[in-house]
């Protein structure tokens, strides 16, 4: 081009000019194109696999939200960490931070300690103290032992439904096998896909559950919002979402023991009644999951005057998936053709769009990842809009 030319070379002419004499040199400039779309663009993150799979993900609407990319990843789209609603992105940050710190005092309590018996309270025999009395000394100590039960409460809690969540999992498959024997009998019930739905709702209440401990610790304490609401106000807010959260404990662990009987050594009468309480306990935990968030959003989080703190949505059928997105683009924009399968947003790989569920919240500086050296021969044409490259 001349000095000072005014014309426009878009990507296509680059493309066609540069893929004649060095192709090699076009299929970089392709990728390049779609690593710098991908990098710039707030509502387009890679996945953060390890190892890296190679996938991008793209919302449409809601930057804050839960995804799972096609290589089975479920995170949260605003920190890129692990799925954590209804906890904030800032809410899980500090909670890991405070884990790693405050991991080698618990191990020692937990050594050198015992519960005691009437509250339950870690109980240390030290023999006696010796030296002068000191008042603040004394203070600053038991606001310390204070503050360490106060996040052991929330820990225990916390790590005993992980812990319930992973043996839970190891379920499916002796869930999946005693389906597969009743359906071999001779018996009036066929349809066992109530036993599925409910060990599926199951594993999404469970994981509400224990994230939500995460939340009520840095909700009622004084680490964050110490200035937003009084101690009267604090204990309000704390009774309503404990109530909802032990309702949705007590049905939660009432769904886990049913769905652990041998129903496929049942009779049917027997199994036609365990059908009807897992239909049930799953409606109920599903309302109750629900509500639990709707608390959040609206009595605890919402009634804040400086809130910063956005929480994925509550989904009933659980973290959206990715869904395989084709993008066919020709050479010449005025022919650009799209063939687009997702409804609500993408995930695009290096060498293969995908397509992906939405996303839930704050936004964050996105990574450089590994470069591969082939892209497919797949153009993905960054001059086309995101509500457009989307659309059918």
């Amino acid at each position: 081009m001349a000095h000072k030319c005014n014309a426009v070379c878009d990507e296509s002419v680059v493309r066609n000019l540069v893929s004649k004499r060095h192709p090699d040199l076009a299929e970089k400039f392709d990728r390049f194109l779609l690593e710098s779309y991908i990098e710039d663009n707030r509502m387009v993150k890679w996945c953060p696999s390890t190892p890296h799979c190679g996938n991008a993900i793209r919302v449409e609407d809601d930057e804050f939200c839960e995804v799972e990319c096609s290589c089975g990843l479920q995170f949260c789209f605003s920190c890129l960490s692990e799925a954590h609603s209804p906890c904030s992105c800032m809410m899980w940050e500090l909670w890991t931070k405070k884990c790693r710190d405050e991991s080698e005092t618990v191990n020692w309590i937990t050594v050198h300690t015992k519960p005691c018996p009437q509250c339950h309270k870690p109980v240390e025999k030290n023999g006696h103290s010796c030296g002068r009395y000191k008042e603040d000394q004394a203070k600053k100590t038991e606001r310390a032992k204070r503050d360490l039960y106060r996040y052991m409460h929330y820990l225990n809690r916390y790590k005993a439904h992980t812990d319930s969540f992973k043996l839970e999992s190891k379920l499916k498959e002796t869930i999946l096998e005693k389906i597969s024997i009743s359906e071999e009998r001779e018996s009036i019930l066929r349809d066992f896909s109530w036993v599925t739905n409910g060990l599926n709702r199951l594993f999404r209440s469970r994981r509400v559950l224990s994230y939500s401990y995460p939340f009520a610790f840095y909700m009622f304490g004084e680490e964050i919002f110490v200035d937003e609401m009084t101690n009267k106000e604090r204990e309000i807010k704390q009774h309503l979402f404990e109530d909802q959260q032990q309702q949705l404990e007590a049905n939660v662990e009432k769904l886990s023991k049913i769905l652990e009987e041998p129903f496929d050594q049942y009779s049917d009468d027997k199994v036609t009644e365990m059908r009807m309480q897992i239909i049930n306990l799953t409606v109920i935990t599903d309302t109750l999951c629900k509500k639990m968030y709707e608390c959040i959003e609206n009595d605890l989080l919402g009634s804040l005057q400086c809130n910063t703190h956005n929480i994925a949505p509550y989904k009933s059928k659980g973290i959206e998936k990715a869904s395989e997105l084709a993008v066919c683009w020709n050479s010449k924009p005025s022919t650009t053709e799209k063939c687009v399968t997702s409804d609500s947003s993408t995930s695009g790989k290096r060498d293969r769009p995908f397509g992906f569920g939405s996303s839930e919240d704050s936004g964050c500086p996105s990574q450089r990842r590994p470069k591969k050296e082939t892209y497919g021969g797949v153009f993905f044409d960054i001059s086309m809009p995101a509500e457009v490259l989307h659309r059918n």
